[in-house]
């Protein structure tokens, strides 16, 4: 511990090297509590305030440590931001040789066997999709790591994606022509190689379905575990301990198959006509929900005639195909991968179409183009202690927003956690004369019709004293739509609305203008660090709890009761809270930021719940006039 207070001290090796360092307590402390549960491997929950620096707190001990290492975030940004930036500068500062590696999903690699494919056969008559293949092509000989974030021009979301990286289903393995050069492979044996390992959390739950299955492992084991961004983790569990079959997985087989059978099975007449009729099903299926993104309660669903149907239609057509293709087994090797594809999405869409599993919630979600179906556990902490008890390692959990009113039992119980160590690390920064928090008087409910107008009148007023260099963050897409129409002719400044392009590319202008005025919703209340001039002022639509239609939250709420609890405060109030403290912490992210914090819900004061929201908060100046918010942002240079 000494070496812990001796690296971090005035003239440790961090001072040195680092303009204007001093050392922090809750950042020694932290650092501590985690070099304490590596040696003794113990299990540990931090919540490290902003401003702390906790990534430090916990990458000091983890390469200082005899022991091979994950490291796990919640978000891609932060996993390359710990690879590129802050493991090779403290590995400078500490001359510590350990060997590290970056490991994302499969479908983050370039697949060279699928790009060769698709460039022969060009899967749709699309210019985007076709510039694209060039763009990949040209990058597939001049990348080491194959690293799709790495290939410029192609955002995350780009069409291109599906037809040249590769998913669990639609990979050849070993009997791949291009399996001596495949990245993921590369990235993999690089992984196992390496003393510590920097995952995302859906990678490592990824990897925990594999284990739990026996057919093998994609992350190498390891005798430290460290999760950042970690309140984030149930919800993540929740989604991979799910079964989940959607109409785009079908669609995919059927045009995988189509490339087979055009290639080899051209004489196969009946195989073509299948392929035709089972995508027109899957189509139709799609045509019986609403056009716009909405989830729903499956089990209801099911219910109408026209939607019983056509998921019997689709069914009816996926067993033919998997009939013909096995008398296809023998034409063609490429086959029995898409046989077996084939199988098992048959598989899945029957247990949706008999919907019934008791402690699972059977739900839907739709896109403008797919359909996705659901079958979620309502707990997933049996199975994430399973986990922790099955690995004789540390478990380190850590996170800015894991605690409600100071207590970190609720995450804990979550992901099924006994734990030895549970600290909590307020930020360094003096927040009660860096920030003001304001909560209008005389705002309607949140619910009300008037609710949007009100929000647009206080978001001038407080953009005009703030010169600009406001967020506003929403939880629905219907208000912000609203407040952006509300502004767009009556603020002299940029707006930067959630939709206009991608979040990167939005983040780059707010900071590149330094007056703008941002619009977003879930995306931009965590992950997001503005630093300096360019916000001074954080607006909140209201207190951010989960949409009470939601169908998963409805089972769970359902769960709850009949284990006698009250679903509101041992499931609803402690998510939004987390929600909430993740949309505040967006304002002050320097010792030398100032700014007002704006929360446009009265329940904050006028509920009995209010209270436990504002203890969860940092303490700062309050008011309920927006005049002296104005005349705060006014101050600030």
């Amino acid at each position: 511990m000494n070496n812990i207070d001796s690296l971090f001290g005035q003239s440790g090796p961090f001072a040195l090297a680092i303009n204007g360092y001093s050392p922090r307590k809750p950042q020694i402390d932290m650092a501590k509590s985690v070099a304490n549960a590596i040696k003794q491997d113990k299990q540990a929950i931090v919540e490290a305030g902003t401003g702390t620096g906790k990534t430090f707190a916990y990458l000091v001990p983890a390469l200082l440590s005899d022991k091979k290492v994950m490291v796990s975030t919640g978000s891609k940004a932060l996993q390359e931001q710990l690879f590129h930036r802050d493991l090779p500068a403290l590995k400078k500062i500490l001359g510590k040789g350990k060997k590290i590696a970056l490991l994302k999903g499969r479908s983050n690699y370039l697949c060279i066997e699928r790009l060769n494919q698709h460039v022969t056969h060009v899967p749709v008559d699309d210019p985007d999709v076709m510039h694209q293949l060039a763009m990949v092509a040209k990058f597939s000989g001049e990348t080491r790591s194959g690293d799709m974030a790495d290939c410029s021009g192609i955002e995350e979301d780009a069409k291109v994606l599906p037809y040249v990286t590769s998913t669990s289903d639609n990979c050849l393995g070993k009997d791949c022509p291009a399996f001596q050069d495949c990245f993921v492979r590369k990235a993999r044996i690089n992984a196992i190689e390496s003393d510590l390992v920097v995952v995302n959390h859906h990678l490592f739950l990824a990897d925990a379905v594999v284990k739990e299955s026996g057919f093998g492992e994609i992350i190498p084991n390891v005798n430290c575990y460290i999760f950042d961004e970690a309140h984030q983790l149930p919800n993540i569990a929740s989604e991979y301990f799910a079964s989940r079959v959607s109409t785009r997985m079908v669609i995919e087989l059927v045009r995988d198959i189509r490339l087979v059978y055009r290639s080899e099975l051209f004489d196969m007449i009946q195989l073509g006509k299948t392929l035709d009729k089972l995508e027109t099903a899957v189509w139709d299926l799609r045509l019986q929900f609403p056009n716009e993104s909405q989830r729903g309660d499956w089990q209801q669903m099911i219910k109408q005639a026209n939607v019983y149907r056509a998921i019997e239609r689709v069914i009816n057509d996926i067993s033919f195909l998997y009939q013909v293709l096995k008398l296809c087994l023998e034409r063609s090797e490429k086959i029995e991968k898409l046989f077996e594809r084939t199988a098992s999405l048959k598989g899945q869409l029957e247990t949706m179409y008999e919907a019934q599993k008791p402690g699972f919630s059977f739900w839907f979600e739709t896109t403008k183009r797919h359909l996705t179906f659901s079958i979620t556990p309502l707990n997933v902490s049996e199975r994430f202690r399973a986990l922790v008890d099955n690995a004789t390692s540390s478990w380190i959990f850590t996170s800015a927003t894991l605690a409600v009113n100071g207590d970190l039992t609720h995450f804990a119980k979550d992901l099924g956690l006994n734990t030895d160590i549970m600290e909590v690390y307020d930020s360094p920064f003096d927040y009660e004369n860096q920030a003001m928090l304001c909560i209008p008087r005389y705002l309607p409910e949140p619910s009300k019709s008037e609710m949007g107008f009100s929000i647009v009148s206080i978001a001038k007023q407080m953009i005009k004293a703030a010169k600009g260099r406001c967020f506003i963050l929403f939880t629905s897409y219907r208000m912000l739509n609203l407040v952006a129409d509300g502004l767009s002719h009556s603020v002299e400044y940029p707006l930067l609305v959630q939709g206009q392009a991608s979040k990167r590319i939005l983040l780059e202008k707010f900071v590149m203008h330094g007056n703008s005025v941002l619009l977003g919703t879930a995306s931009f209340w965590e992950g997001v660090d503005v630093r300096g001039d360019a916000l001074s002022c954080v607006i909140i639509d209201k207190l951010p709890f989960a949409a009470p239609d939601d169908p998963l939250l409805q089972a769970k709420m359902k769960s709850h009761s009949g284990q006698g609890q009250d679903p509101f405060y041992s499931l609803q109030l402690p998510s939004a809270v987390i929600a909430l403290k993740q949309g505040v912490g967006r304002l002050i992210r320097d010792k030398k930021d100032k700014g007002v914090l704006v929360i446009c819900d009265n329940r904050l004061v006028t509920r009995e719940y209010g209270r436990i929201f504002l203890a969860s908060l940092p303490k700062m100046m309050r008011t309920r006039d927006l005049a002296q918010a104005s005349k705060f942002l006014e101050a600030i240079k």
